[in-house]
């Protein structure tokens, strides 16, 4: 039994590795898998990939594209949800700002530097024609933190993705002013240099139990309710949600990968471009 740490946001989209975990899936096929949820998001994955307190991380394609043009040891071994993630950008219920315009000058709630709601600030300023250089931001680490942050006047607004924050909007703690769809596909599996070296056949079992599962993950009967109950959602929110999602059994392609880097050399997020290879297996 080969066993294997990976990592990931405690949301909707990672409901497949729970479902293949529970069922036993990995198990059967020589893998204990040991899943652990990261509500702080991408930077701190990228970080439990550096420091190896997990091998494999399901972790957002500009945030792991950025971190490894930064040093970090891994590489991205397949897409894994391939529609964008979308970004909806909020504010607190008693807010004054009324429209994007409004927040062109506000300080911006981050779970941290790296992360994708830091590198998608970035890009929504950009799309809106302000100064990307400008901005300022709180560090307020999960989205309870925002909550805190946004409802005591630390920052002014939040980017967190679309359906995850809907229960915080419909409760009228936030207010939903836009959306950001990314430009790309928005969820890739990372894992290890050393672990892909040191265990290729696990890693290969791994992704073919994990795609065995997301190819006809729309397919099992009630999973809109089950998803509805465990995250807390509206089901009439889980299945606008499963409309636009579609999980990936591929690679990621060089033009993405290409159109990614560029993008955020474009916007100073990444000082230096790397071959597809080193980042890509």
């Amino acid at each position: 039994m080969t066993k294997l740490k990976i990592a990931g946001v405690p949301e909707h989209f990672n409901l497949p590795w729970h479902l293949s975990i529970e069922n036993g899936d990995f198990s059967k096929n020589g893998i204990d898998l040991q899943w652990t949820d990261v509500p702080e998001g991408t930077g701190k994955l990228c970080q439990m990939l550096r420091d190896g307190s997990t091998d494999i991380a399901v972790i957002l394609t500009e945030g792991i594209i950025k971190d490894i043009t930064a040093g970090n040891d891994s590489k991205i071994v397949q897409v894994f949800v391939d529609s964008p993630l979308i970004w909806g950008i909020h504010v607190a219920s008693g807010s004054k700002h009324e429209k994007l315009s409004d927040i062109e000058h506000g300080k911006v709630a981050i779970s941290r530097f790296g992360s994708g709601s830091h590198l998608m600030a970035i890009v929504n300023a950009k799309n809106e024609g302000w100064d990307t250089k400008s901005l300022q931001y709180e560090i307020i680490n999960t989205l309870d933190g925002a909550i805190e942050g946004l409802t005591e006047g630390r920052a002014d607004y939040f980017m967190w993705e679309h359906f995850m924050t809907k229960p915080i909007v419909d409760k009228g703690i936030f207010r939903r002013i836009g959306d950001c769809p990314t430009p790309w596909p928005c969820f890739v599996i990372a894992v290890r240099n050393e672990v892909l070296n040191n265990n290729p056949e696990a890693i290969t079992q791994l992704l073919q139990v994990i795609n065995s599962r997301i190819i006809n993950f729309k397919d099992i009967p009630n999973i809109d309710q089950t998803l509805a109950d465990r995250y807390h959602q509206k089901i009439e929110d889980i299945r606008e949600w499963l409309k636009i999602t579609e999980w990936s059994q591929k690679k990621l392609e060089e033009n993405t990968f290409d159109k990614v880097q560029n993008q955020l050399f474009e916007l100073d997020i990444i000082n230096n471009k790397i071959a597809f290879e080193t980042a890509v297996q």
